[in-house]
């Protein structure tokens, strides 16, 4: 077991450890933990919930607010699930908790009745995210907090850590772990799956219309009109859809885009 601490102050590292890990606009600083309620889901649009391994009891949930669920809904890349994205933030919460998360699900806030007490079995604590205004919040059971360990390394192998909490349960005297042969390794979670994931990207420098058969009546050295004036930024465009705007360069006699402008999910279309 870890040193005792005590719970409010265990909750706010926990949040401290999940705002770095979540993805957001603004920076987000961890208010002061409170009672938990189960009206603290009304105000926000989505959420995630991780059951957590090695020796900790419970559940760490983290909410998110509409700013960051509109975000995930127009990604470049299509919609985003909200318990991937929020899956690095529960993560690095569990570890400060000296536990491992299972794989997130989200939780639907707008279901009937719904109460979040229900999912994490009991009365827990409430930490505000403060961004732009309340941007999340972390709910952390109070006995998960009781039952915490000592804080895990990033960089520790999830089997080992959980298999060493067993053992400590269990007495010194206990066999140590060691993975079974060709035991697969825990494949990447939340948006680090998609950073291998090829993307087409496309420079426009302009469009046209044409009927068939002015097309058909194309030969070498023809010039197409463009519906865009000279010297106008030309578009930047992921999987076909308006991610940028820049000036097109020349780099070592091929051409380049040197981006000038980001647009935000709004105007990308």
């Amino acid at each position: 077991m870890t040193d005792v601490l005590d719970p409010t102050l265990l909750a706010e590292a926990v949040a401290v450890e999940a705002a770095a890990a979540l993805p957001a606009i603004t920076p987000l600083t961890p208010g002061p933990a409170q009672p938990g309620s189960p009206h603290v889901t009304a105000a926000f649009a989505g959420g995630a919930i991780a059951e957590l391994d090695g020796g900790v009891p419970g559940a760490v949930v983290v909410l998110i607010g509409t700013e960051l669920v509109e975000a995930l809904a127009g990604s470049p890349i299509g919609a985003l699930d909200v318990a991937a994205a929020v899956q690095p933030a529960l993560d690095a919460a569990a570890r400060r908790l000296g536990a491992h998360a299972r794989g997130a699900r989200t939780l639907d806030l707008d279901a009937e009745g719904y109460d979040v007490t229900a999912d994490l079995g009991g009365p827990f604590s409430t930490v505000p995210l403060i961004g732009a205004g309340i941007a999340a919040a972390v709910l952390v059971p109070e006995t998960t907090l009781a039952g915490a360990r000592e804080p895990i390394a990033e960089d520790a192998d999830p089997r080992t850590t959980a298999a060493s909490a067993a053992s400590a349960d269990l007495g010194e005297d206990s066999a140590p772990f060691v993975p079974a042969f060709g035991a697969p390794v825990a494949p990447p979670r939340g948006l680090e799956l998609l950073q291998g994931v090829d993307m087409e990207v496309t420079v426009e420098l302009g469009r046209t219309r044409m009927t068939v058969r002015d097309l058909l009546a194309l030969t070498p050295g023809a010039v197409l009109e463009l519906d865009r004036a000279a010297g106008s930024p030309a578009d930047l465009l992921v999987n076909g859809r308006l991610v940028a705007r820049g000036e097109v360069v020349v780099i070592d006699e091929d051409f380049g885009l040197r981006v000038t402008e980001i647009l935000d999910a709004n105007a990308a279309v």
